[in-house]
């Protein structure tokens, strides 16, 4: 397997993983909670869902033949609150993922090194996934930490639970 389809793998399982641990903290909440914004004007679930879509979009249609920031984007307003309900915000959410990772699934080896531009600055097509590999994960994380917050103590982890690090070390080795 060449270093090109490995990178391409290692992008959309990287990214894949971090859709999971976002839709998994979406769906533990109600509308309501998606929509909380604690004090002093952070973004609210809804919103990064809103920003996460319209970024994806933006980004991922027509990838090698336009530019990454749309004309029709509107980003001041993924910004805005809205009274989009838990089922309507998960609709955004799976179409933004949908048509990034669909997009890096169609790419080829030989188009790694080609130019797109994003906002008409110039990205060789690794750069512009690795930009995607750095902003997605950084407002995956905000969902997570805000849906953390509002479950509080009936939050279920999403991965390794304190204190749970040797019984999971142990689980995976084989080791007792």
């Amino acid at each position: 397997m060449s270093i090109q389809s490995i990178y391409l793998q290692s992008a959309l399982q990287r990214l894949e993983t971090h859709r999971q641990l976002g839709l998994k903290t979406i769906e533990r909440l109600t509308s309501e909670q998606l929509h909380w914004q604690p004090d002093g004007e952070p973004n609210s679930i809804a919103m990064i869902i809103k920003h996460l879509h319209g970024n994806m979009l933006s980004r991922w249609t027509d990838f090698l033949t336009t530019d990454g920031e749309k004309p029709n984007r509107d980003r001041d307003r993924e910004f805005e609150e809205s009274n989009n309900t838990a089922a309507e915000l998960l609709e955004l959410w799976n179409t933004g993922w949908d048509c990034m990772l669909n997009a890096i699934r169609s790419l080829q080896e030989t188009d790694l090194d080609r130019t797109v531009f994003i906002r008409n600055e110039p990205h060789i097509v690794i750069d512009a996934i690795n930009r995607q590999l750095a902003h997605v994960p950084y407002h995956v994380g905000q969902i997570v930490y805000i849906g953390k917050a509002i479950l509080k103590d009936q939050w279920q982890s999403l991965s390794i639970p304190k204190g749970g690090s040797a019984a999971y070390n142990r689980e995976k080795t084989g080791n007792k």
